[in-house]
This record gives structure tokens, C-alpha cells and sequence, in this order.
């Protein structure tokens, strides 16, 4: 089958040791990946690793960096997304669970990234936890101006997902929805979201799906575990395995630009 991680942080300092073989593993699976950059120095490294392992990436700025993310720094966002195998503007986004930096930069960082977007037209790899109304309101404001927008790791509520959907956005789903402990809301969501805008990722190295099976050792994630991400999906919507791997891999791929 056939897959693509749509959120694949390989630039993580976990993967220094065996980045060759987690790609491997990956590919082995016949994994396609999109490598997430979020900040100006993970995104030109994120473009290095595309170049040597011959896929894609983002570049941007995660809301955790906001307060760090001057005039250079955005500019230099704004120039990398012009490199070819950038095929996404970010992540960028709202995160109000950890507000690691003051909301006012998140929202103006936020802004900044939708203005780079509409002006080169590339997609959109967003991040929204706890800050839906304002990220919401910030959407509607430039939607009109914006090619494809994803809500990466989706982990909120009804309302929020029933918004994005009619936003017109992409949903992406994690191993959080095999979660036990606090992914079962996301289980008769997942059916809601329209198939032509769904979409899976691993978001390693971090939300390992906990119904593999036998679990791994260590708490890594890796691109290699996205067909237990795809089981979770099956499982939660009713369709095969084959046929979820088959249309996110297909959404992804027209999503990205990568066929």
C-alpha cells in the first residue's frame, strides 16, 4: 500500500543517530514523506534532508517560536518557500495550550505566514490546539486569498472540525486518535470528515500510535508506524485499511503537488 506522511519532524535531534534507516524503513513500506520545518533554522534543514532523501517539506514557523520570529526571520520563511521542494508554507499556527509565546505574536506570526501563502500560492500546514475561535476568525479573514489549507495532528472538537470543514480545509489525523486515554472524542468524528480531505501523519517523533502491536521499545515515533495511524482511521470510519492508505495517499499527493 502505498502511504504518505503528510508530517514527518525528521529534522528532530532523536533521528541524528539513524535517520538513514528510519528513512529506509519508511521507504521500504513504500512511505512517501513530507518533512515539517518550524523554524527558520529547522526549515533549512528540513530542505537539506529533502534534497538528500529526495522528498518534500514545509517551512515556517511554529506558534512555540512566534517571539523569536522577527522581520529576517519571516522573510526568510517568505524566500525558502520559493525553493522547489518546499511544497508547503509552515507550520504555523495558534497553540494557547502551551503559549510558549504570547498570543499577540502567535496571531501576528500566524497572519504573516497566510500573507507569504497567498502571495506565492503554495498550501498551508497549520497547528491549532485550544485556540480554535481565534484561529478561526483569522482563517475566514484571508480564506479567500489561500490555495490548499491543512489542520495538521487534528485533535479538537466537533465544532471546531464542522469550521475547518467548511473552511474548506484538510483534516490530518495522528496516532492520537488510537489514543485510549484521550483520543476516543476523535472516533465518530473521523466519519464526518469529508474522504477527499482526509489525510494521515505520523507527526514523529512524537504521538506513537498505541495500538501497535507489539510496541516498540523505545517511545519514537517514525514514519515507519503511519499503517497503524491508517488502521485507527479504518477502523474508526468502517472502510478497509486498503482503501483509507489509497485516498489519503491520493489527497496527499494532489494536496502537496508531489505527483
Amino acid at each position: 500500500m502505498q502511504m504518505t506522511d503528510i508530517g514527518a519532524n525528521l529534522t528532530h535531534d532523536s533521528f541524528d543517530a539513524d535517520r538513514d534507516e528510519v528513512v529506509r524503513r519508511a521507504r521500504e513500506l513504500d512511505i512517501d514523506m513530507v518533512i515539517t520545518g518550524a523554524d527558520p533554522v529547522g526549515s533549512e534543514r528540513a530542505i537539506e534532508l529533502a534534497e538528500q532523501y529526495r522528498c518534500r517539506c514545509t517551512a515556517g514557523i511554529h506558534p512555540h517560536h512566534a517571539d523569536t520570529a522577527d522581520e529576517h526571520a519571516l522573510t526568510r520563511i517568505a524566500e525558502m518557500s520559493n525553493h522547489p521542494l518546499v511544497c508547503a508554507v509552515g507550520e504555523t499556527g495558534l497553540d494557547y495550550f502551551r503559549d510558549f509565546s504570547p498570543r499577540d505574536a502567535q496571531r501576528m506570526v500566524f497572519q504573516a505566514h497566510l500573507e507569504i501563502a497567498a502571495k506565492n500560492g503554495l498550501p498551508l500546514f497549520l497547528h491549532e490546539r485550544d485556540a480554535s475561535e481565534d484561529f478561526i476568525n483569522i482563517l475566514e479573514q484571508h480564506r479567500s486569498h489561500l490555495n490548499y489549507i491543512v489542520v495538521h495532528c487534528f485533535t479538537g472538537s466537533a465544532e471546531a472540525l464542522a469550521a475547518y470543514i467548511e473552511l474548506d480545509c484538510h483534516i490530518g489525523i495522528t496516532g492520537w486518535l488510537a489514543d485510549e486515554r484521550r483520543g476516543q472524542h476523535l472516533i465518530p468524528l473521523i466519519e464526518t470528515i469529508p474522504l477527499d480531505r482526509l489525510m494521515i501523519e505520523t507527526d514523529a517523533p512524537y504521538l506513537m500510535p498505541r495500538n501497535i502491536k507489539p510496541k516498540p521499545k523505545d517511545r519514537r515515533n517514525e514514519p515507519a508506524y503511519l499503517p497503524w495511524v491508517c488502521q485507527a482511521v479504518a477502523n474508526a470510519t468502517g472502510e478497509s485499511t486498503d482503501e483509507v492508505a489509497s485516498r489519503t495517499h491520493e489527497n496527499a499527493q494532489r494536496f502537496f503537488g508531489l505527483s
